[in-house]
């Protein structure tokens, strides 16, 4: 048998009421990114205020709400899926060097990015047969 015919990893087919823990979970990822994009993109003065107090310009508000909009609609798409969590994983770091330059707290306020970060690649693997697949070959 040759390499390029080798028969298929098998894999566990995912319960359906992990899939669906998979949707409901991007559901509300989708939602929680939607509220924090749209009022950077509208530019409402209290987001402003709160991201220059983190050393941004008021210039770069807009910018955010459009590169975490793009991130998202990435991530939604099945064929874009991964492209998305990985800039929504790049994203969130960059969330996490913006709380370590103002000091804020450790548990509560800077680490918020990385639970969110693993609850991103949590949603994708329990939606995606294909990563499903793909992590069950690379670690077989």
């Amino acid at each position: 048998m040759s390499v390029l015919s080798a028969p298929a990893t098998p894999t566990r087919p995912i319960s359906r009421a992990a899939s669906r823990t998979g949707t409901v979970l991007t559901v509300l990822l989708a939602l929680f990114f939607l509220f924090d994009a749209v009022p950077k993109l509208l530019q409402l003065p209290v987001v402003v205020e709160a991201t220059q107090q983190m050393g941004f310009a008021p210039s770069a508000v807009p910018v955010i709400g459009a590169v975490l909009l793009v991130c998202l609609a990435l991530y939604l798409v099945p064929r874009t899926a991964i492209l998305g969590a990985v800039l929504l994983t790049g994203y969130l770091g960059g969330a996490v060097c913006a709380q370590l330059r103002i000091d804020a707290p450790l548990f509560s306020t800077m680490l918020f990015p990385v639970y969110v970060g693993v609850v991103v690649w949590a949603a994708l693997y329990l939606r995606s047969p294909q990563l499903r697949r793909d992590v069950a070959e690379t670690l077989s």
